[in-house]
């Protein structure tokens, strides 16, 4: 039987490799722990980097403001002033910034807070904790989860700490959207495959940027290797690689895979790489490979699933070398961890 700790850690793991935050003291308090619901491990995250950042200050920022006022602050709006008659009240509408806590980051943060609150699977003791974060939060707007903009959201060193917590909400309410249901809110049972993902893909990508930096990873475009450049070529799709590694003139792409069903199943019962992934990466590999030297490989990596047969593909393809493997991430951290590192050796074959 799986152990369903062993999950839910590294799910936590490849969070906090996914938003930068893995060297974090307290983050390795809560990968010590045991949970039995992602939920309570989302909301024990939220609990104890809230608590942190309440002690650091919650995020301020300064915000435009319009509003008819007894003195004058900032820009007097004139054509309003007349219109609205405030003169006559003495008063004046003025625009002005605020320097005020009710910034987008926040609005998003309370309002994970408190959906995790209505939720089922969160332990009455964490849903208590997370209660009494929310008086820290009062200046700020409560805003539907489903209108946060989180590609809106931006980052600098006065909210950087901001980035793991924001990354947690963005998955809650990605993966456990609240569904309608005689009023109330209930999240899924679990992560959604599209939100697991673009999870897995961030923490492959940001796992060599930490281990193996002298790799260059990275997610660059690779370009079509055109007979005529220009033309009528603006419509070809981009090709967009998730972790591409570099070594001594060696280039490996690697593609992320998270599927329910990691191989398809042909006419007479024989399972085999998706196909279209496969021509995906062949296509990746050889517009790569602009001087047909061979020394650009591809990697199809699979999370691993419950299935018999899981994809084992290492083949030379007109002089490129291309695979399709799994990552297991059932397993202990520590064994995921040296199947990541065995990868690196594709680009020392």
């Amino acid at each position: 039987m799986t152990d369903r700790s062993i999950i839910i850690r590294n799910v936590y793991v490849m969070m906090a490799y996914a938003f930068r935050a893995i060297r974090s003291d307290s983050n390795d308090m809560v990968a010590a722990e045991r949970f039995d619901h992602l939920h309570d491990l989302l909301a024990e995250i939220l609990v104890r980097s809230v608590g942190a950042q309440v002690k650091r200050g919650i995020h301020r920022d300064y915000l435009y403001r319009s509003d008819e006022i007894a003195t004058v602050r900032g820009r007097i709006d004139v054509t309003r002033t007349i219109a609205t008659r405030s003169s006559t009240r003495g008063r004046l509408v003025c625009d002005f910034d605020e320097y005020e806590p009710d910034t987008p980051h926040n609005r998003a943060l309370k309002s994970v807070i408190v959906l995790l609150i209505r939720h089922s699977d969160v332990a009455a003791a964490r849903k208590d904790a997370l209660r009494r974060l929310l008086p820290y939060l009062d200046a700020v707007t409560l805003v539907a989860p489903t209108s946060i903009r989180w590609d809106r959201l931006t980052y600098q060193r006065a909210n950087a700490s901001y980035r793991l917590l924001l990354g947690v909400c963005e998955l809650i309410v990605r993966g456990l959207l609240p569904t309608p249901d005689s009023g109330k809110s209930k999240l899924t049972s679990w992560v959604s495959d599209d939100a697991m993902s673009a999870l897995y893909e961030r923490f492959l990508r940001e796992y060599y940027k930490v281990h193996h930096p002298e790799l260059s990873p990275g997610a660059p475009t690779v370009d079509w290797d055109l007979d005529e450049p220009g033309g009528r070529s603006l419509q070809l799709p981009l090709m967009r690689t998730d972790v591409t590694l570099r070594n001594h003139g060696r280039t490996l792409i690697i593609d992320a895979k998270y599927y329910s069903h990691s191989m398809q199943t042909g006419a007479w019962g024989k399972a085999t790489v998706h196909s279209t992934n496969l021509y995906q990466m062949f296509s990746y590999v050889k517009n790569e490979d602009t001087r047909r030297s061979g020394l650009v490989s591809g990697l199809l990596l699979y999370a691993q699933t419950d299935a018999v047969e899981q994809p084992d593909l290492d083949v030379v393809i007109q002089g490129n070398r291309i695979g399709a493997r799994t990552i297991d991430l059932n397993r202990p951290w520590e064994y995921v961890s040296s199947q990541l590192e065995d990868i690196v050796g594709w680009l020392e074959d």
